[in-house]
């Protein structure tokens, strides 16, 4: 393994930096490399996330590092008045590009941070992320911005890979993605670490319990991990309270401080 892999998680800005570089490096391949590693499973998962969301027609929904657009088109198919989110301009191109060619259900893109919402307070009441804490460079202030914009009552899921707990389930299953993320860069772009971030984001991720602990000292409650796959990926649902929380209102104080730092998707 090269330095600049464990570098990139040296800090918040070393890996808001590799995150952004990495991204724009295989957005043209990513719905490619989703399948390969899920083993065809990844839209199986993505259809268990949007029917656990329980879309409600006409509802506002936002979906968090949307990638391609797979679960946006979802929200949006299933009656939902979709926002979706990506820091990749790329990935938003691609999926303007897939809406066009399929007649997919309208979705108004924004090219942003995680970590610095775009959105006003309470805007919408449901949001979605498939692979994106994980990747945020500060899961908490991503997880204060997800509160801040989630309306009163409203839902939060994710769908993730999980850190299994247990350590031989853990080597494996590391060292499966860590092979074939290797093989898979080499192939593709002629650097093994290309997708060797996937396992190595892993080993930086607090889990799916640890990622429950944070949605609950974001404020938001209900919150519950859904293993997936044998608990080697999870689904995370957590609400927002129906009086937001001293520490959402905290965030929300803030919330003129992200204007601007956004764009709106080009053709």
């Amino acid at each position: 393994m090269s330095r600049t892999l464990p570098a990139a998680f040296s800090s918040p800005e070393a890996k808001r930096r590799h995150v952004r570089r990495l991204f724009a490096t295989i957005a043209d391949r990513y719905d490619l490399i989703t399948r390969v590693l899920s083993y065809g499973m990844d839209g199986r998962w993505k259809r268990r996330l949007v029917a656990k969301a329980a879309v409600q027609p006409g509802e506002r929904a936002l979906d968090l590092a949307t990638g391609t657009g797979d679960v946006a088109f979802a929200l949006a198919a299933s009656g939902a008045v979709v926002a979706g989110l990506d820091v990749t301009h790329r990935m938003l191109q691609l999926a303007r590009a897939k809406q066009r060619g399929v007649a997919a259900p309208r979705v108004a893109w924004t090219t942003g941070d995680m970590t610095a919402l775009p959105f006003p307070n309470a805007a919408f009441t449901l949001v979605t992320t498939s692979y994106g804490l994980r990747n945020v460079p500060d899961l908490d202030q991503a997880m204060a911005e997800i509160a801040r914009v989630l309306a009163p009552g409203g839902r939060f899921l994710s769908l993730d890979f999980n850190r299994p707990e247990t350590p031989v389930v853990r080597a494996v299953y590391l060292a499966y993605l860590g092979a074939v993320g290797a093989t898979l860069g080499w192939l593709l772009h002629g650097d093994p670490d290309t997708y060797r971030y996937i396992p190595a984001s892993i080993r930086h991720y607090p889990g799916a319990a640890g990622v429950a602990d944070r949605l609950r000292r974001a404020g938001l409650t209900g919150v519950a991990a859904i293993p997936v796959l044998a608990g080697l990926m999870t689904i995370h649902v957590a609400h927002a309270p129906n009086r937001p929380s001293p520490l959402t209102l905290l965030s929300r104080g803030s919330e003129t401080c992200h204007a601007g730092r956004t764009q709106a998707d080009a053709p």
